[in-house]
């Protein structure tokens, strides 16, 4: 049994526009020979002129780097796959990978599903985060691991004590601190690649539009109704999808609302009363529920900026976590929506607070999204009425 060797697609050219090959090699030394010898012209794209490898190739056994293992003595064994990865350009447009680069995000690059024109695209992304809380926290942490170039986060909080238990972006040190402060120097420690654009203002009507076109894709963390049906109609007007998520107590949600395809009045044209559902400041939230959420939001921006796998477009997640259990319903567009429908009535930014019957967001009540929580669509008890009754 032979090892199989990967050829990314620039090399390709030399080895007939083949992408694997198979070799008898029992060393990654005696492979490179092998491979070489095999394909003449492979001996430049690999080598410098004193016969060193190029320090822009990276050679993985398995999915395991070789500088990780035994460098060029590396062994390998039947049936090993090896990889060649060399920085790359994502496409006609767009500068070369680094060596570090290609370090960081060589796990994505091994991922036919992603590959080098996927993270080039994950680093062109521009991503919206409304709150850097609970719910934006894990976001945002994996959509910067991931390289998604450019996060925006909208807070109008500053980091208290309470908020440590499960909003993860923030350290004891930045009590006090502006969350999208704390939130930034977190993620840029993370990973330099990702530009972080703070947005230390409330969210309203009179910003939103203005905030959100810069980005291509809004996630929404927010903990209040207000916020809520003002980043679904800012989203729909200005046609960008909205991942949208919602924790309490023990249990959590995730959407996407894709313009088309119904959007979050659809499923609640009108908010409950205010106190008829409680927050996470009331009810409280078990800590490590956001960071499954929050993930799962990560996860479903991720495809869409990608184009891979089957996003959760017109479908809602729920998750009870104390019965570990995930359902999916089906969500559909309503064409009587006041702002999606087939006659709207809703055709640009309202006040939002009146509409909500509560009052403007404050520094002190910090009704911004601060995405400790999510009011809106706070738990698979209440989602599940409107969802089925549609």
């Amino acid at each position: 049994m032979s090892v199989t060797v990967y050829i990314p697609t620039p090399f390709r050219s030399v080895t007939a526009n083949q992408a694997y090959v198979e070799a008898g090699s029992a060393t990654i030394a005696e492979l490179l020979s092998e491979l070489t010898q095999r394909y003449p012209e492979l001996d430049q794209r690999l080598h410098d002129d004193s016969g060193q490898l190029h320090r822009y190739i990276n050679i993985y056994v398995n999915k395991e780097e070789i500088e990780d293992l035994q460098g060029q003595d590396t062994p390998l064994q039947p049936g090993d796959e090896v990889s060649l990865i060399p920085a790359l350009a994502g496409g006609a447009i767009g500068t070369p990978f680094t060596p570090t680069q290609v370090r960081r995000y060589s796990r994505h690059l091994l991922l036919p599903e992603v590959g080098p024109v996927g993270q080039r695209k994950l680093l062109n992304a521009k991503v919206l985060l409304i709150g850097a809380g609970g719910l934006g926290s894990p976001t945002a942490f994996y959509l910067a691991a991931a390289g998604v170039g450019t996060l925006g986060i909208v807070d109008f909080d500053e980091v208290d004590l309470s908020n440590l238990q499960r909003q993860i972006l923030h350290q004891e040190k930045d009590v006090g601190r502006p969350k999208v402060d704390s939130a930034r120097e977190t993620l840029t420690a993370l990973n330099p690649d990702v530009q972080v654009i703070a947005h230390d203002v409330p969210l309203h009507a009179e910003n939103a539009l203005e905030i959100f076109e810069s980005y291509d894709i809004i996630v929404n963390g927010c903990d209040n109704f207000p916020t809520r049906y003002l980043a679904n109609d800012a989203a729909y007007f200005l046609k960008k999808p909205l991942v949208d998520g919602g924790i309490n107590q023990f249990e959590g949600l995730v959407s996407i609302y894709m313009p088309g395809d119904g959007c979050y009045r659809c499923l609640y044209p009108a908010p409950p009363p205010p106190g008829a559902v409680p927050s996470c400041a009331e009810a409280g939230v078990l800590g490590v529920l956001p960071g499954i959420v929050g993930s799962m939001q990560a996860l479903e921006t991720i495809k869409l900026i990608l184009g891979i796998g089957d996003p959760l477009i017109g479908r809602l997640l729920l998750f009870d976590a104390l019965a570990v259990e995930f359902r999916t319903l089906r969500t559909r567009r309503d064409p009587g929506c006041p702002v999606c429908g087939e006659t709207p009535t809703i055709n640009e930014l309202i006040d939002y607070e009146e509409f909500c019957g509560v009052p403007p967001p404050t520094k002190e009540t910090e009704t911004v999204a601060a995405g400790a929580a999510t009011n809106g669509t706070a738990t698979p008890a209440t989602a599940t009425v409107p969802v089925a009754s549609r």
